[in-house]
This record gives structure tokens, sequence and C-alpha cells, in this order.
């Protein structure tokens, strides 16, 4: 006789099918599972997880920062990380923050292969460059990475007033790119550079070697100056690129805001090389009508080196005096026996002109004059030997005219 189905051998046979089929799977700690959103709320967030059980994410363990677990709402499905399979209340004890964390790690790899654009928040900042988080994991962004518009360029290379620059990024969101991924050492390198290169690509192509641009100078340093122009493109004057003459300082004549035109010499992909000396006539094509090989000619000292001296000509030409051509003797050094500013006799020994050099030898015998500044300083120093004397004669005056005032001893008299 066949065994009479009742709802309760019916309920007993479903479950024991489940069971054959293993679909009842106990997540255990370190798994990651999948569940639907019963609830959420500051405090806490509820799943469901397949119908059969409720896990919590609660504390520390909610992750807000990433905008996927910020603000979830009923019905969403959301991914999280088992931590405990049993709470006070039977429940699975989960947590967004692993889970988040791991995706992160993903998100970053992801990124650094397909060399795509993610967004960081800057958090901190050193003499280096920039603390940066993606979502919590931590990154630096270098000086050298950061886009033309955020580098910090302070004349003169302060370094107190460059940290300043890099805080004020405190709490800002940057696009980068990841350059460098180690996850075994927890190294993550940043660049915002190759983010704006790529963006400016387009507008770079624009532009060839011979453009000519006119720009703003935005920064002034020992090596050079940088120039803004056209849509939010930067380019760089070598100090050797500013002007025909030598130049020691680029902030002796040129200051941020100062317009400039500029001819582009070269594009190497973000980078752009200008120069200014190429609109400028080249002084040295003509330099034989005005100089000649074995003239006498005077010239003021601009520069002492160990190995000669740099002199000016005229406003255009300058030439190099060389150790062995300033008739020093032995035990003599260039620094003792010249000064900057001094005009003296040279011989013109040679003429480069296509290498813009030109050689001088000084003219023993000749004369020599002391630069502006000497003779004014100088004549500082006799003005104020002479008020000294003044001052102490007039002193000495003073201390006799008060001696004689002084009454003498009375004299006796004769009885």
């Amino acid at each position: 006789m066949s065994e009479e189905k009742t709802p309760q051998n019916v309920a007993n046979d479903d479950f024991g099918k489940l069971l054959d089929k293993e679909i009842i799977n106990i997540p255990q700690v370190g798994d990651t599972v999948k569940g639907i959103v019963v609830s959420a709320s500051k405090a806490e967030v509820k799943l469901d997880i397949n119908g059969i059980l409720i896990g919590v994410v609660r504390g520390p363990e909610l992750y807000e920062e990433s905008d996927e677990y910020a603000s979830l709402k009923p019905g969403e499905e959301v991914e999280a990380t088992v931590i405990d399979t049993e709470n006070e209340k039977g429940e699975l004890e989960l947590s967004f923050r692993y889970a988040g964390q791991e995706k992160s790690w993903a998100n970053l790899r992801e990124a650094f292969s397909g060399k795509t654009t993610i967004k960081v928040k800057i958090v901190d900042a050193n003499k280096g460059g920039l603390l940066a988080n993606y979502r919590q994991i931590s990154g630096f962004l270098p000086v050298s990475q950061l886009a033309p518009e955020n580098y910090p360029r302070v004349t003169g290379g302060d370094k107190s007033k460059i940290l300043e620059k890099l805080n004020s990024f405190a709490g800002k969101e940057f696009e980068v790119r990841v350059i460098t991924l180690d996850e075994k050492e927890g190294k993550i390198i940043f660049s915002e550079k190759d983010v704006w290169s790529e963006k400016q690509q387009d507008v770079i192509s624009k532009y060839k070697a011979g453009t000519v641009v006119e720009g703003t100078i935005t920064a002034v340093t020992d090596f050079g100056v940088f120039v803004s122009f056209g849509d939010k493109l930067e380019g760089l004057i070598h100090i050797s690129e500013l002007a025909w003459q030598r130049i020691d300082d680029p902030a002796d004549l040129f200051k941020v805001g100062d317009k400039i035109k500029a001819e582009i010499i070269n594009v190497d992909g973000s980078k752009i090389f200008l120069s200014a000396k190429k609109l400028i006539t080249d002084p040295w094509a003509d330099v034989d009508k005005k100089f000649k090989t074995g003239q006498i000619v005077k010239g003021e000292i601009l520069k002492v080196n160990p190995f000669g001296l740099f002199v000016k000509l005229d406003d255009d030409i300058h030439g190099l005096a060389h150790v062995s051509q300033l008739g020093l003797a032995s035990d003599q050094k260039a620094e003792e026996s010249f000064k900057a500013g001094e005009k003296i006799d040279f011989e013109i020994m040679s003429i480069e002109a296509k290498s813009h050099r030109l050689g001088l030898k000084v003219v023993k015998g000749g004369s020599k004059v002391e630069s502006s500044a000497k003779k004014e300083k100088l004549k500082k120093e006799k003005t104020a030997k002479a008020e000294t004397k003044s001052e102490e004669a007039e002193n000495k005056k003073e201390d006799v005219t008060e001696t004689k005032k002084k009454p003498g001893r009375p004299k006796k008299i004769k009885e």
C-alpha cells in the first residue's frame, strides 16, 4: 500500500530535496556574499541573503566613502564580507569595509592596466607631493606628476611657500592615472600630468615648431621662464633662449605677469619648448662690421670666474677672456685681480659669428676704469672720512673753548 501523502510529508520531502541539492550554503568568515537591502539607516544596514539568512552591517563596518554604499535603498543588491557567522541575534555579521576595499583594489588594478582615469581625494601634503586616497586606499601624487596649472612654481624656490601651495589642495579631488601599483608593498603612485597631457593632445597637435605664440609669464626660475598661452597650454623658454646675450638671472629681465612673444622650437609629448630670441635679429649676424680681430676695445667685466672673464663689448655682443689671456702671474687668481663692473682694454683675438664666440686678451698697460658703482662707493667713503675729520676737529675746538672758560686757580695776593 502506498503511503498516504499529508501536508507534513510533502513539506518534509521538499526540505529533503533542498538539502540534497545543497541549496543552503552557510557562508563562512571571509566570504563575499550578495544580498538585497531590507532596511538602511546611518546606524545599520540589513540584507536578505538568498531569502534564507539575514545579515547586518553596522558600526565601523559601514563604509560610506563610496557612492555605492553611501545611499543604499531597500531592494538594491550589494556585496558584503562575512566577519562573523552568527551574532547575538543569530544574524550574519557583515562588513562593507572589507568588501569595499577589495573592490577598490580591483578598480585600481583595472585602472592601472587599462590606463583609465580615476578620482582621488587629497588628504595631506609634504615637500615631495600630495597624499591622496582612492576611497580608503592611500597613494602618493608627486610634485613632478602635477598638471602645469597645479605645479607649485615659486620664484626663488622657497620651500615653505611651495609646501603652503601644496597644502592648499587638501580636501580637493583630482583626476589621475595610476602609474605605479605594488599591492605587496602597498605602493601606489598617481599622475595628474598624464591625464592633463591626454586631454591636451588635440590642442597641442595644432602647434608645430616654428609657430609664434604670445602669452603671459607664469613663473620665473633660475633656468628660464614658463609661459601660459592658448587654451591652458604652457611652455618653457630656457635661459639660453631668452636673449642672444648672456643672462645670469632671468629675474633681472622678466617678472610674473609680463606679456611675451616666442617661437615654438620643439614639442615633446606634452612638453612645449619656446624661444624668445628667435624673434629678435641676431646681432652676431653682422658682428664683423662692428669688431675686427686685433682691434683694441674697451670692455666691461660682467662676471669673474676661475677660468676667465665674461666681458660686455656692447649691449648685444659679449666675449670671453680666458684665464690664460689675463696676463696673470702663476700665483695670481683672476678673482683677486679683476672685479665685475670694471672697464679695461682688451684685444680681440678671435671672432666666431656662427657659434657666437668672441675671444679676448687683456692689454698690458691698458687703461682701467672703475665701475660707476665702485666710484660711488669710493666717493661715499671719502665723504664719510671728511665728515668724520670735520666732526673730530669741531669736537677738539669745543674742548679747547671749554677749557678756556673754566676759572683758573686764584692768584695769591702779596701783602
